[in-house]
């Protein structure tokens, strides 16, 4: 591993999810602490901090006496996830304040116009989504209702990493974000919600198409 300006856990917890994201690890495989510390080039202090932060956000499981084990994923609670994820966007929306919306409006219209493609590899789509989606929230002044998005988001696109992975093809609806900035050009902030709502399900869906092929329940 690269030395970096970065706490080792960190360093340790990002090798991990990339490996997940490319499917060096299984759900429900059991974590050999010893070998992964040794393969890993570090000691095991950084590699449990790791894990203990990877266990909050749900990507790994811990029992008693038998150490750590990736997470199985389940169906449900991806659309769990996903449910509450459109219930925090949606309300960061309505507060938002409408003269900012009003001026950013245009520019979420160009940039989803700009990225059109019906079809991306999953890590481009997540990227530019993360971007868009943060420009359209920036005037929800609401400082923790934002910070529980981010952080919620950041567990369902781990989550969608394991199952997925950043490389995998995906479908994309393009001219739903154009509809979410049309509506806010408009001022009907009511349809804007409507259309944020559905791009998230649509999401969802395509996601969703995936997971049986990947054996998960």
């Amino acid at each position: 591993m690269a030395i970096e300006r970065r706490p080792l856990r960190e360093q340790v917890k990002d090798e991990l999810l990339e490996r997940l994201g490319h499917g060096r690890f299984t759900p429900g495989e059991s974590i050999n602490e010893v070998h992964l510390a040794e393969e890993l080039g570090v000691s095991r202090t950084p590699l449990r901090e790791a894990l203990i932060s990877l266990e909050r956000e749900g990507i790994i499981t811990s029992e008693r006496g038998k150490g750590f084990r990736f997470a199985p994923t389940g169906r449900q609670e991806f659309l769990d996830l996903t449910a509450i994820l459109i219930a925090l966007e949606s309300l960061a929306l309505r507060t938002s304040d409408r003269a900012h919306l009003s001026a950013i409006a245009p520019r979420l219209l160009a940039e989803a116009r700009a990225f059109s493609a019906p079809q991306a590899p999953h890590g481009t789509i997540e990227r530019y989504d993360d971007a868009w989606h943060a420009l359209l929230l920036s005037g929800c002044s609401n400082a923790r209702l934002r910070e529980l998005i981010d952080s919620l988001k950041l567990t369902l696109h781990r989550y969608e990493r394991v199952v997925v992975g950043d490389h995998e093809i995906l479908e994309r609806a393009a001219e739903e974000h154009e509809r979410i900035a049309q509506c806010l050009l408009d001022g009907d902030m009511e349809q804007a919600v409507a259309a944020l709502e559905a791009n998230w399900t649509s999401g969802m869906e395509r996601i969703m198409e995936r997971l049986p092929a990947l054996g998960v329940r």
